[in-house]
């Protein structure tokens, strides 16, 4: 089955077009600036290296468009004409609590989704306006909507209630949901096969380190807890938001300032983190190099961010009253040896030695520990798209 991968954001769009029977990505590409000035696409595909063009794009109809025209070109497309999409997966950050697996899309599955944006004020109508889209331009072609928070719909009550009054909860089902979903879904079945062992026996946790960051604790093959919450500000340090902080904190930050909750809520996302402790960056090469040449303030925020993903593994370690595997994955966990090594170094205690030949590679599938270590640590480079790709063709089949 050849699939359509679209990933919509406010202002982009990122697509592939998989063939699910071979996993070989076709073509792939984004779509930026949408709805702004100097919008573009960059595209590239079996037929042709990266090129990017601009093209006017004010609304995501006219990028799905742009998509449609990339795929079908005569010189570097790679299909003769839409026909031969035999059906479109997207992504959809948040599900709330009527999404716990894929879904294909209906009136109803669409108006659910609606449901859940004020749980995703910037993401969730994105999606929305993506999976639209592609109905109207594609009017014969089955939608499937996969949902970052789908995978944590496992996770134990105690594991996603907040000490809040229970109205919020009853009411306006304010809880724990967690995202990166479909990346802690695919990387934990990933590392099953990997290990020869049946997932409903092992005990892994996935530490997603991006720009944006979570862990997971999977049992079985389910999670049971994940370190963000309502929203993906929670939980470890990124590479511009906070991750969790005391929330008299926003109080205290308002009154300095003299701002508002939402005002202060854009600091913690936009200013925070990496970015902020360390006042260099949030991409971790420009920290290295801050921290080569001596910078204090790169030096302490790298060891305050290292500390908060500790914590988070730690805890659920015991949470899951034992752990087979810890893996690594996404931009920072897949590339950065020395977060992986500085992190591997506080978990001796669980019988772990670092093969520090192994950890030096690169966006690899390797693991990263000795072979006589008793938890075993690995890195396994995510794929959203295919696993997108994956629960797509696994519904139309």
């Amino acid at each position: 089955m050849e699939i359509l991968v679209i990933n919509c954001g406010s202002s982009s769009l990122k697509f592939q077009f998989i063939d699910s029977d071979s996993e070989n990505v076709l073509a792939k590409g984004l779509c930026e600036r949408i709805g702004m000035e100097g919008s573009s696409i960059t595209y590239e595909s079996i037929k042709c290296k990266k090129n990017t063009e601009k093209t006017a794009m004010p609304t995501h109809n006219e990028a799905i468009a742009a998509v449609i025209k990339a795929l079908t070109d005569e010189c570097t497309g790679v299909i003769s004409d839409m026909s031969r999409v035999q059906a479109v997966g997207h992504r959809v950050v948040h599900g709330g609590e009527y999404f716990s697996k894929s879904s294909i899309v209906t009136e109803e599955v669409i108006n659910k989704i609606e449901a859940c944006n004020y749980l995703a004020p910037l993401h969730n109508p994105a999606n929305i306006i993506g999976i639209k889209a592609c109905m109207e331009i594609m009017k014969d072609t089955p939608n499937v909507v996969v949902f970052d928070t789908a995978f944590h719909q496992t996770m134990p009550e105690e594991a996603y209630l907040y000490g809040l009054p229970r109205k919020y909860y009853d009411e306006n089902k304010i809880r724990r949901y967690g995202f990166h979903g479909t990346s802690h879904s695919f990387v934990s079945k990933r590392v099953a096969e990997i290990m020869n062992r049946p997932l409903e026996e092992i005990k892994t946790i996935v530490c997603h380190l991006g720009n944006g960051a979570s862990i997971c604790a999977v049992s079985g093959g389910k999670s049971v807890d994940t370190s963000m919450g309502l929203t993906p500000l929670a939980g470890v340090m990124m590479g511009t938001r906070s991750g969790d902080i005391d929330p008299g904190i926003l109080e205290v930050i308002g009154n300095i300032e003299h701002k508002n909750i939402s005002e202060v809520i854009s600091i913690l996302n936009k200013e925070s983190g990496i970015a902020g402790l360390s006042e260099v960056s949030s991409d971790f090469r420009d920290i290295s190099k801050a921290i080569d040449d001596g910078n204090q303030n790169a030096a302490s925020a790298f060891d305050a961010y290292v500390h908060s993903v500790v914590r988070f593994v730690g805890a659920y370690v015991a949470v899951m009253n034992g752990v087979d595997a810890i893996v690594f994955t996404a931009g920072v966990g897949e590339n950065n040896s020395a977060v992986r090594e500085a992190v591997c170094s506080h978990l001796e205690y669980l019988g772990i030695t670092l093969d520090k030949e192994a950890n030096s590679r690169k966006g690899e599938e390797v693991m990263i520990s000795t072979l006589d270590s008793k938890v075993k640590v690995y890195v396994v480079p995510t794929n959203e798209e295919l696993a997108i790709a994956r629960e797509t063709a696994g519904l139309l089949k």
